[in-house]
């Protein structure tokens, strides 16, 4: 089944004054992400690894007629991530939002699985969260208010054959998420995680297609969703609207996990 046709429910001024961090931005879901958060007000700060695909995703935001600002950064460097935040604060003087959304995936059989690639998934999608996390925590409990949202998996609740790593990474990220959120709620701060099912994007279009067949038999809803539908649910997150939430995940995934 195609996807249904959807509109943007969210009021233009949603987070106006607000700014976001979005790490991960240069493709797929972390552009969605950064262009709705665009649209509903916010400052955005996004950062890639490449200096040129980060510029490209800028460049398109900019010819929609919204401010961006551009930061290459490895998330998996600690130094990369300090200097992010501090560009971040420099530019728009405080940090409202940060949407952990950067990852990587080295999918093999644990068995064939290399040190090397199981070190790097985990160093970018987990420790590169924690590292983006803890760079915000300061001027967030100055404020006494923050957004922080971590996009996770269902592949971290459910697990899958070959994505080890990616599996591992995601179930922490989920982890990760309630603790800080129990360490920082008393200062006004709240952490969620967003769990993404199968979701449309260049990279799950290279699944064969006999692939995408069985697993669309397992969502109940009968149709893949669009990085918009991720991006929505990080605006509802990051709005006045999710005041009262935090330490959850919340999934996005037609009812794959239940």
């Amino acid at each position: 089944m195609d996807q249904p046709t959807k509109q943007n429910v969210f009021n233009e001024n949603l987070l106006r004054g607000k700014t976001a961090i979005v790490t991960g931005a240069s493709r797929g879901i972390g552009a969605a992400i950064a262009q709705r958060l665009c649209e509903v007000g916010a400052n955005v700060v996004i950062c890639s690894r490449s200096t040129e695909s980060v510029s490209i995703t800028a460049n398109e935001l900019e010819n929609k007629g919204y401010t961006i600002h551009a930061i290459a950064a490895d998330i998996s460097k600690k130094e990369d991530v300090e200097t992010l935040v501090e560009q971040a604060i420099e530019q728009y003087s405080q940090i409202d939002i940060l949407v952990n959304n950067a990852g990587i995936t080295r999918d093999m059989f644990l068995i064939r699985l290399k040190d090397e690639d199981w070190d790097a998934v985990l160093q970018t999608n987990l420790t590169g969260t924690m590292y983006c996390t803890r760079a915000v925590l300061r001027p967030m409990i100055r404020q006494k208010s923050g957004r922080i949202i971590n996009i996770s998996s269902v592949i971290g609740l459910m697990g899958n054959p070959g994505q080890a790593s990616y599996a591992a990474a995601k179930a922490g990220i989920i982890g990760l998420t309630k603790t800080t959120a129990k360490e920082v709620g008393t200062r006004g701060i709240t952490v969620n995680a967003i769990a993404p099912g199968f979701i449309t994007t260049d990279m799950t279009a290279k699944i064969p297609e006999d692939l995408q067949s069985k697993i669309l038999e397992l969502i109940p809803l009968q149709f893949f969703g669009s990085p918009d539908d991720v991006a929505d649910a990080v605006c509802f997150l990051a709005s006045d609207a999710a005041r009262y939430i935090t330490g959850q995940t919340l999934q996005v995934d037609g009812g794959m996990v239940m």
